[in-house]
C-alpha cells in the first residue's frame, strides 16, 4: 500500500507536522464501505486523518481506528473518526457478507486462507467452530459444496449475521447454524473436516479433535503464535491433546497467514487425525 500511504501523506501535507506525517499508517482495511485503520499516537489529529481517508476513498462512508478485539465474544474495539460506521455489505470470492464492523469482526487479511478453504470439503461433513458471520462456512458451502456444514457461534450478534449471510448466499441446504458454546455443542465423531478459526482456541482442541470421525479427518487449527515459538507450540499442542485422547495425528502443513501483532504470527496447521 505504499502508493496509498504516499497519497495519504500528500493529502495531509501542510496539516500535520513532518513527524506526524512520518507516523501515518501504511496499511488499512476496507470492509464494504467502512475503512478500518490502526494509528499509533496522533490522537488529536485523528479527525484530520479520517477526513483525508474519506477524500481519497470517496465510496467509503466511515473511517474508524481499530484497537483490536476483546472478550470471549471477540467483539471489535473501534473509534469512529470520520463519517458513519454501520451495517455494510462486503463482497469476497463471489460471496456477500452483511455485517456491522463496529459490532463484529472481519479480517480481509485472511482472504488467501478463506479462498483456500473454499476449495475443500466436497461431499464431506464439516464442523466450523467459532463460525462468526460465516467467514469460512459461507465460502466453503458456495464453492466446495460439502454435504453438510455445522457452523457454531457463541456471539449472538455474529450469529444473527451468520443467519442472514446463509440466506443471502442461498446455502440454507448445506449450513446447519448453531448458536452457543463450542465446548458444549460441538458434536463428536461426525466430521470429515473441522475448522478452528479462533486464534486463542487451544483450550477447545479436545472438542475439535473429538468431532473428527474415528476413521479419520482433517483439522484446520489456527493460532496466534510468538515468533520464537513458531512452529513448535501449535504442533506440540495438537500432539499433546491427541495423545490424551488416544488419537494419532500427522501434521500435513503449517502456514503463516499474516502478522497478527509485533512479534506474533497468525498461523494455521492442517493435521490429519485418525
Amino acid at each position: 500500500m505504499r502508493r496509498g500511504y504516499l497519497a495519504l501523506r500528500n493529502e495531509l501535507e501542510g496539516i500535520l507536522s513532518s513527524d506526524e506525517l512520518d507516523a501515518l499508517p501504511r496499511r488499512w482495511q476496507i470492509i464494504g464501505d467502512v475503512l478500518l485503520v490502526r494509528i499509533e499516537g496522533c490522537e488529536d489529529r485523528w479527525g484530520e486523518i479520517g477526513s483525508a481517508f474519506l477524500t481519497l476513498f470517496p465510496w467509503v462512508k466511515g473511517v474508524a481506528v481499530d484497537r483490536g478485539v476483546y472478550g470471549n465474544l471477540r467483539e471489535p474495539d473501534i473509534e469512529v473518526i470520520a463519517g458513519k460506521v454501520g451495517e455494510t455489505f462486503h463482497h469476497e470470492n463471489r460471496c456477500v457478507f452483511k455485517l456491522d464492523p463496529s459490532k463484529v469482526i472481519f479480517s480481509p487479511g485472511n482472504l488467501k486462507e478463506r479462498t483456500r478453504i473454499a476449495k475443500l470439503g466436497y461431499g464431506e461433513v464439516v464442523v466450523d467452530m467459532f463460525a462468526g458471520i460465516g467467514y469460512f462456512s459461507i465460502q466453503m458451502a458456495k464453492h466446495a459444496r460439502p454435504c453438510r456444514i455445522i457452523s457454531i457461534e457463541l456471539n449472538p450478534t455474529s450469529f444473527r449475521y451468520l443467519l442472514e449471510n446463509i440466506r443471502l448466499n442461498h446455502v440454507e441446504d448445506i449450513i446447519d447454524p448453531i448458536c452457543g458454546d463450542c465446548a458444549r455443542l460441538t458434536p463428536a465423531g461426525v466430521a470429515d473436516r473441522v475448522i478452528m478459526g479462533y486464534l486463542n482456541g487451544s483450550a477447545y482442541l479436545e472438542y475439535g479433535i473429538k468431532a473428527i470421525k474415528r476413521e479419520g479427518g482433517i483439522l484446520h487449527y489456527h493460532e496466534a503464535v510468538p515468533d520464537k515459538l513458531y512452529p513448535k507450540r501449535p504442533v506440540a499442542r495438537i500432539q499433546a491433546v491427541c495423545g490424551l485422547l488416544g488419537r494419532e495425528c500427522e501434521i500435513k502443513t503449517i502456514r503463516k497467514v499474516k502478522k497478527y501483532a509485533p512479534g506474533v504470527l497468525h498461523v494455521v496447521l492442517d493435521a490429519e487425525i485418525t
